[in-house]
């Protein structure tokens, strides 16, 4: 009798611990990216590609010149970048105060004071910021960067977490790779984008193994979007059935046990 019930115990417990594996197997579709890459036809990049200026964003905002005192009332410090000479090809790093832009888009600007700039992108507000200054300050220039811009990456990824980028474009792959990849578990039809827009959250679900993708509106990230990826279906079977052995094999454990002290 003890034989007896050694044996069917050692074949539960296989039968149990290879049942993961089988749960596991998933095709190579599943989960390699931009599958029909080749039947998309190339489309150039649009100005939604580039990240937006939002209220709550904050930004640094600097005015150089070749007069450098010239500049200095149009900068939230005294200090400036040189363009005369051969200081132009020059990019000195100077801190500067930031702006924090108000609920309803715009900012305190010195000399030319409130300026609505949400909705600009970054190369768009500097142009019309130059426009604004060029009738006080020969050959101005602006360079603007947002500082704010971050991303939340969650779910099935090697690093889960927030990042902070310093490009003023960014894609869900770049996105995905700061978190180290998509797991062999993630599910790569059905990834979830969060972004505020207009004061309300939108939810929009991306598929990454369709090169179409790269002509969503939610390919290119926003500040403050949240990527999710969850769990494909052989995992969420898995953390099941984790739990169901877990039982079963205690349960077994236990039936093997009293039979063995039953029998003796």
């Amino acid at each position: 009798m003890p034989m007896r019930f050694s044996k069917f115990f050692k074949s539960f417990s296989l039968i149990l611990c290879t049942t993961p594996f089988i749960l596991s197997c998933v095709s190579s579709k599943d989960v390699i990216y931009f599958n029909n890459a080749s039947e998309v036809q190339p489309t150039g990049l649009t100005d939604d590609t580039t990240i937006r200026i939002q209220p709550n964003d904050e930004l640094t905002i600097r005015v150089s010149a070749p007069e450098q005192e010239a500049a200095i009332p149009y900068n939230l410090t005294k200090s400036v970048i040189g363009l005369d000479g051969p200081q132009a090809a020059q990019a000195v790093n100077v801190p500067l105060e930031s702006y924090i832009v108000d609920d309803n888009g715009y900012i305190q600007f010195p000399e030319l004071g409130k300026i609505q700039v949400s909705g600009y992108t970054s190369i768009e507000l500097a142009d019309l910021l130059e426009e604004k200054i060029r009738p006080y300050l020969k050959e101005p220039l602006v360079t603007i960067r947002i500082l704010n811009f971050q991303v939340t990456v969650l779910g099935e990824v090697q690093r889960p977490g927030t990042y902070t980028v310093t490009n003023n474009q960014l894609s869900l792959p770049q996105a995905l790779s700061l978190g180290g990849d998509l797991m062999i578990t993630g599910k790569r039809e059905n990834i979830l984008i969060m972004r505020k827009e207009d004061g309300k959250m939108t939810y929009n679900y991306i598929d990454i193994t369709d090169a179409t993708v790269t002509q969503s509106p939610y390919y290119y990230l926003q500040q403050n979007d949240v990527i999710y990826v969850e769990p494909n279906a052989g995992q969420i079977q898995r953390a099941g059935l984790l739990g169901t052995i877990s039982t079963y094999l205690g349960v077994a454990s236990v039936i093997v046990s009293l039979a063995l002290i039953f029998t003796r």
